[in-house]
């Protein structure tokens, strides 16, 4: 029979007397060579497994203590490393052998068929893990800058990997919302797991990285905000995957037991979309201030070249990508003037507008409605008759 018919045949199995104390094995055959496949898949439309076969895979998703630790700090050292060598390839690899996927499914399997063990189990999991996580970030990073392995002055936030994970948007959260859709499919139809961890991992092995890098460079902001990813992330895995086991149909036994179990699901639901929607604001403020500062930046760039092709300037030359806007989501909070580095090319002797700076200072307030700093730098050219 299909997947689907375990479950059916395995209620008739008990009240016909037969208990769960006995073995029940399920074997799945090689082929089945038979007319009657069309009426058993009419009969059984569905493709899920079993509500004993999802116990089963739950608990064997969620590894042993030990197990599960040495492939948690290894897969975060690696990323950790990945992170700082600005390589995505690195961190993908370490996300391979990341097993954060099991906790997640097990505590909503547990949920959904009111197992209080295996909640507990993936509860515990889950949550020691991300703290071990940004531990053993926070160490690699105190151990690289106690050894000076990092370049003196080096600012980790420049770091494109880490700079993705400290300045994260909305597409964060539905990251984390797919993942768990996808986890709880892959388990339901028994399809794709591995890759599916992956997924659920980069949502949450990088950040938890990276929020210990902040701790170790001490840079909190960098640290509090990968904390927020890191858990949004969760809560948003666990809702996603928590309501597709429910809607699949998976009920514990007994109807005392379902009832337990529905208000179990509707106040869990009802607290982590509470939680997400109230840790989401962050988000969504990193969201507006990383569009705002990337709006200046493109203003200042533009209008600079705009100001010099005018006939003011028309002996000077802009240097090939030289405006430089420093402008960080934090100057925008804190209310700091965005930093703006022209460098211009001028003929040998020529004479230099006078208090171009500051024209080019003023200019970029007016139009951009916020304070700048500008900083104009020079490079003298000779050109051969």
């Amino acid at each position: 029979m299909p997947p689907v018919g375990v479950e059916p045949l395995l209620e008739k199995l008990r009240k016909a007397g037969i208990s769960e104390d006995t073995y029940t094995i399920v074997l799945s055959p090689e082929m089945v060579i038979s007319k009657r496949i069309d009426v058993l898949k009419k009969r059984f439309p569905d493709q899920r497994i079993s509500r004993e076969e999802l116990i089963a895979r739950a608990e064997d998703l969620a590894p042993p203590a030990s197990t599960y630790i040495a492939f948690l700090v290894l897969s975060t050292a690696i990323a950790t490393g990945g992170l700082l060598l600005d390589s995505a390839a690195t961190i993908i690899g370490a996300m391979v052998i990341a097993p954060l996927m099991g906790p997640a499914i097990s505590t909503s399997v547990g949920t959904v068929v009111y197992d209080r063990k295996l909640i507990t189990r993936g509860l515990t999991l889950q949550v020691a893990g991300l703290l071990l996580a940004i531990a053993v970030g926070a160490f690699i990073g105190f151990l690289i800058t106690e050894l000076g392995m990092m370049p003196p002055g080096i600012d980790i936030r420049e770091i494109s990997q880490v700079a993705e994970r400290t300045n994260p948007t909305f597409l964060s959260l539905f990251l984390a919302l797919g993942s768990g859709i996808a986890g709880a499919i892959s388990i339901i139809r028994n399809a794709g797991s591995a890759l599916v961890g992956v997924a659920i991992a980069a949502a949450l092995v990088p950040p938890a990285a990276t929020s210990g890098l902040g701790f170790a460079f001490g840079l909190p902001a960098v640290a509090i905000i990968s904390a927020v990813l890191v858990l949004v992330n969760v809560l948003a895995i666990n809702i996603s995957a928590l309501i597709l086991f429910w809607l699949s149909g998976f009920r514990p036994l007994g109807s005392s037991a379902v009832g337990r179990a529905r208000k179990a699901v509707v106040l869990n639901i009802l607290v982590l979309g509470v939680a997400i929607a109230i840790l989401s604001t962050v988000l969504g403020l990193v969201t507006y201030v990383s569009s705002q500062t990337a709006l200046i930046e493109q203003q200042a760039k533009a209008e600079v070249s705009v100001m010099l092709n005018e006939s003011e300037y028309e002996d000077m030359r802009l240097v090939t990508e030289s405006v430089d806007v420093s402008y960080r989501p934090a100057d925008l909070i804190l209310n700091e003037p965005a930093r703006v580095t022209v460098i211009l090319y001028r003929r040998a002797g020529q004479e230099l507008p006078p208090g171009i700076a500051q024209r080019i200072d003023d200019r970029l307030t007016e139009f951009t409605g916020r304070e700048v700093r500008v900083r104009v730098g020079f490079i003298e050219a000779q050109q051969t008759t």
